[in-house]
């Protein structure tokens, strides 16, 4: 079985890229639908979360615990050592539930699977896959994506930017590169080539 690994800077297109692989046939493991799983109420992440993070308790009254995404947003942005802190307990995690699809596709007999990975080089995820893909567009539509999402603004932005290697150096270490900036049509007939070229 060939693991892909799909990354890519925010705004880049790397959903869309991640939904035309499942299109064409490809099981497609979402990290960050996996990192919300793990931090949901009930979420097996969160009471290690709280326990470092307990200003980001949500107020509401329920019976499971809760994670106010919001306030903790708001830390991690504002505090590399607080960011570094949070994927610290909640990679593991990650990296657990991603073995257990590995291994479940291999037992069903894929031939190929993608790992949507955001993080991918940031966290030498690299390692774990067997080919590496990262979406692209020109930075300003980068930018004009990123700024239309709700309660996104510039420095939000920028602050996510310095998390992320650059696209330019990302480009540079991917086995291929996916352009986003010229339309589907063309994003999904790169996808068929790389897909091609495994196979």
């Amino acid at each position: 079985m060939i693991v892909i690994g799909l990354t890519g800077s925010i705004g880049m297109g790397k959903s869309t890229a991640a939904a035309i692989f499942r299109n064409l046939g490809v099981p497609v493991f979402d990290s960050d639908a996996c990192v919300h799983d793990l931090s949901r109420p009930g979420g097996i992440a969160v009471e290690d979360v709280l326990a470092h993070f307990p200003e980001s308790r949500s107020k509401n009254v329920g019976s499971l615990p809760t994670i106010d995404r919001q306030k903790l947003g708001k830390i991690i942005f504002a505090n590399s050592n607080a960011r570094e802190q949070l994927e610290a307990i909640l990679h593991p995690y990650v990296w657990g539930e991603q073995a257990k699809f590995k291994q479940h596709m291999r037992r069903t007999g894929q031939k190929i699977v993608m790992m949507d990975i955001p993080l991918l080089f940031e966290t030498g995820a690299q390692d774990r896959v067997d080919v590496t893909a990262v979406v692209t567009a020109p930075y300003l539509l980068q930018r004009q994506r990123v700024l239309a999402r709700p309660g996104m603004d510039e420095e939000k932005f920028q602050a996510i930017l310095k998390t992320q290697i650059p696209d330019r150096q990302k480009r540079r270490l991917a086995d291929y590169i996916i352009p986003t900036g010229l339309g589907r049509a063309l994003t999904t007939r790169s996808i068929k080539t790389l897909l091609k070229g495994l196979v």
